[in-house]
Order: C-alpha cells, then sequence, then structure tokens
C-alpha cells in the first residue's frame, strides 16, 4: 500500500514497484541488526524443571550480566541457578526485574568467544511464536533474518527490511538510490502494548544503536538536495530521530535510546517510511500514525482490512510518502 500524505491518495500495489516511486539522490536508511538465538532452555537446579530463558540485551559482557525473561517466572527466584544441557553454561539469578523479567549472571569458564558460540550453539531463533504456529527450524537461523543483517544483537528482526531482495536493491541502485546502514538492536519492549491511558506515561525499553558516518554524510546530503530521505521501518526511524543536531541534520552517534514517537511529533530527518501493518495499542502503530497523520493512517488501515493485507510482523507492507 502507498499513502500520499498531501492528498490522502491510498495506492494499491506490490512490493517492487517501490522502484517507481524514487530515484536519483534518494536515499534508503535500513536497520543492519542481526538476530542471534535469543532462546535458552535450562533446568533448575535440584528440581531439574526446565526454564526458558530469554535473552533480551547484555547489560555487562565483562560480568556476563544479562537482561532476561523467565518462565515459568514463579518457580525462578533470586538465588537460584539454572544448567544449559551437557554445557559447562551455569547461570545465576541475582536480581528481579519485572514479573517475568530477572538480571542473571552467566557462569562460564572461557573467552568471550567461547561463551558466545556457545550461546549460539544452545540458543533457539526467536521467531515469534504468537504469529507461527510451528516449531522452530534450523533454516529459521537464516530465514528470519533481513537481506542487510550484518551486527549481532537483535532478538527480533526489523521487519520492514524483511520485505527487500538482492534483486530489488539492484533496481533501485541503477536509479541512482543510495541504501545506507544504521544499527538498531530490536529488543522486545518494541513489540509490548501500551497499557496506559496518558502515552506520556509509557516507557520504552532501552535499545543499543549505532549511527556510522557515511549515512550521515549521505543523509544529510539527501536533506541538503531536498530528496527522499526513506527510512525502512519504525527501528530505524526512531534510530535516525535520536540523534539531531540543532539545525535538523543527522549527526553520528551510538548508544542507547528509549524514544518514544506519538503524535504530534515533527520529524527531523526521514520524509518517506516504509512499514508493516501493526497490532492495536502497539508503539509501532503510534509511531506510524505520528509520521502519517492519525486520521490517514486510521483510513489506510481500515482500506487494508477491506482489501485482505496481511498483518503484523510477517505480513505486507506500507510506504507512506
Amino acid at each position: 500500500m502507498v499513502v500520499h500524505r498531501k492528498t490522502g491518495e491510498i495506492e494499491h500495489r506490490v512490493f517492487k514497484d517501490i522502484v517507481d516511486y524514487f530515484g536519483d539522490g534518494d536515499v534508503f536508511v535500513m536497520n543492519d541488526t542481526k538476530v542471534f538465538p535469543a532462546r535458552l532452555y535450562g533446568n533448575k537446579e535440584k528440581t531439574g524443571a526446565k526454564i526458558e530463558v530469554f535473552l533480551l540485551r547484555e547489560l555487562n559482557q565483562d560480568l556476563r550480566l544479562w537482561d532476561v525473561l523467565v518462565d515459568p517466572a514463579r518457580k525462578i527466584r533470586v538465588g537460584n541457578k539454572l544448567y544449559f544441557g551437557d554445557s559447562d553454561l551455569v547461570a545465576e539469578v541475582i536480581d528481579n526485574t519485572t514479573s517475568r523479567g530477572r538480571t542473571i549472571r552467566f557462569l562460564f569458564d572461557g573467552t568471550d568467544e567461547e561463551f558466545y558460540k556457545t550461546i549460539d550453539t544452545l540458543g533457539e531463533t526467536p521467531i515469534l511464536k504468537e504469529w507461527i504456529d510451528r516449531k522452530v527450524e534450523a533454516e529459521d537461523r537464516e530465514r528470519y533474518q533481513t537481506i542487510f543483517a550484518q551486527n549481532v544483537g537483535a532478538v527480533a528482526a526489523p521487519t520492514a527490511g524483511l520485505h527487500f531482495t538482492p534483486h530489488l536493491l539492484k533496481r533501485l541502485e541503477l536509479k541512482g538510490v543510495e541504501v545506507t546502514p544504521i544499527t538498531l538492536h530490536v529488543g522486545l519492549g518494541t513489540f509490548r502494548q501500551v497499557d496506559v491511558e496518558d502515552l506520556t506515561k509509557h516507557k520504552m525499553d532501552s535499545e543499543n544503536y549505532s549511527i556510522p558516518e557515511k549515512t550521515v554524510e549521505l543523509v544529510n546530503e539527501a536533506i541538503d538536495n531536498k530528496k527522499r530521505v526513506v527510512s525502512v521501518g519504525t527501528t530505524s526511524l526512531k534510530t535516525i530521530e535520536s540523534s539531531v543536531t540543532a539545525n535538523n541534520r543527522l549527526k553520528a552517534s551510538s548508544g542507547w535510546t528509549d524514544k518514544f514517537i506519538i503524535p504530534p511529533y515533527e520529524f527531523k530527518i526521514a520524509n518517506s517510511l516504509i512499514t508493516n501493518f501493526h497490532l492495536p495499542e502497539s508503539t509501532l502503530l503510534m509511531t506510524a500514525s505520528a509520521f502519517g497523520g492519525y486520521d490517514l493512517v486510521m483510513k489506510a488501515y481500515q482500506e487494508a482490512i477491506k482489501e485482505k493485507y496481511r498483518f503484523f510482523s510477517y505480513g505486507d507492507a506500507m510506504l507512506i510518502l
């Protein structure tokens, strides 16, 4: 679906037609994060109870501290130890963070490289089971990645990027379009429903990001030349809007962002957005509404339902111009 903000026009196209809307000097900003096998299964000491441990983010590399979700949470208390398979990997629970959240410290006698390799071997690809009703397969490690995936650290793929193919990228390149990366390691907080009336009171989880100098140069040149700056996904959008200079240009930076974009919001960098159709009451839908305008995006969603578009992470895409 193509949504034109100026006219309110809505078009129905297939994704490869995206090349018709862009040309020489336009820039696509895409997220090159790579999903890692974040779902582990361990056994509780003494009882041997099977516990799912979902790795959210690394808090301290030297101490091997991680922010995780555990299931069933009622069985896991501070001080408990978990053993993973036949490996030398053990984890100790050192804090409670939320009802299902825990801080754990991995106990592992080996190098950092050996530690990450062990996680990679034991871990399972965190495909979104809510929308795919099957067991995880070995092929998911490659299938649940965008073609841009380079930097390991996400627990979910930046789904707008899943629509792109090498052939489509080549066609964009032939039209003079630049495709350039940022990194934002997507966390589960991105998908958490908002359950407060006052949106300003919703607290986003912090996610690690990086914006390289080359991307800054291409984006700022496009802004100066009044070209299109296309954010491929709300993760890219949040990242570039988190690093803006006083004169509304992109700047190179890295760190953590908990930016939550809701209407009304004046976008400084991107003037086009590619995004999927999102869940009600999600931060992603609110960000898309801020970009496209609430009334127009709601109209587009009604049109999408009528035309039987596929929604959510594995569904169809919307281009907002």
